[in-house]
């Protein structure tokens, strides 16, 4: 997630493409199951770990190295997250033992998402400072974690379904921002525009 919305050319590769691109492939499969147009949770695990988790870590680490606070800090915390998911559905599921899935409370995770809702809304404030196309995608994440926590507090299957729109747009802006990333870099030019700085 580079800081410059216009620089195309960087020190070292930039590490965006892989780690938007992991965002944007998670949240495409888990959109799937929430708006029901597939069932269960055991083929989005994996997705969650390698894609959502494995992979905006992999960018964390590089953004590290670039200096980049902003990518290295969504990533990682995002890349956690996903990982985090993952083990409490693998937990809910059974798979590591009856005693830890009888006593799960999904309110814990709502309370997660709401810490999650908190970290995000800062993170769009800096996202102002980068590019409209990252604004966008954190925008939409903020408004996933909203959706989410009401689900896990129970206030209505509807906030699922809502949760699973959000999550398809935000898999579509990624794969444009990620497509946008790979391309601008590639030619040293715009191919893909992303829009300048909201606020600077």
């Amino acid at each position: 997630m580079s800081n410059s919305p216009v620089e195309v050319k960087i020190t070292g590769a930039d590490p965006s493409a892989l780690g938007i691109f992991g965002l944007a492939m998670v949240t495409l499969v888990a959109s799937t199951q929430k708006l029901g147009i597939t069932t269960g949770l055991s083929f989005v695990i994996p997705w969650a770990i390698i894609l959502g988790g494995i992979a905006q870590l992999i960018a964390c680490v590089q953004d590290y190295k670039l200096k980049n606070l902003f990518g290295a800090t969504a990533f990682g915390a995002y890349g956690l997250f996903w990982l985090a998911v993952a083990f409490s559905w693998m937990i809910k599921m059974g798979v590591f033992g009856a005693e830890l899935a009888a006593n799960t409370d999904g309110k814990q995770i709502g309370v997660a998402f709401i810490g999650y809702l908190i970290f995000s809304i800062y993170m769009t404030v800096a996202a102002m400072n980068t590019n409209k196309a990252l604004f966008l995608i954190l925008f939409l994440i903020n408004i996933l974690f909203l959706t989410l926590a009401l689900d896990s507090f129970g206030f209505g299957a509807i906030w699922q379904r809502i949760a699973g729109v959000v999550e398809l747009a935000i898999s579509l802006a990624g794969f444009y921002a990620a497509a946008a990333s790979s391309l601008n870099n590639q030619y040293g030019h715009v191919i893909l525009p992303v829009g300048k700085k909201i606020w600077s």
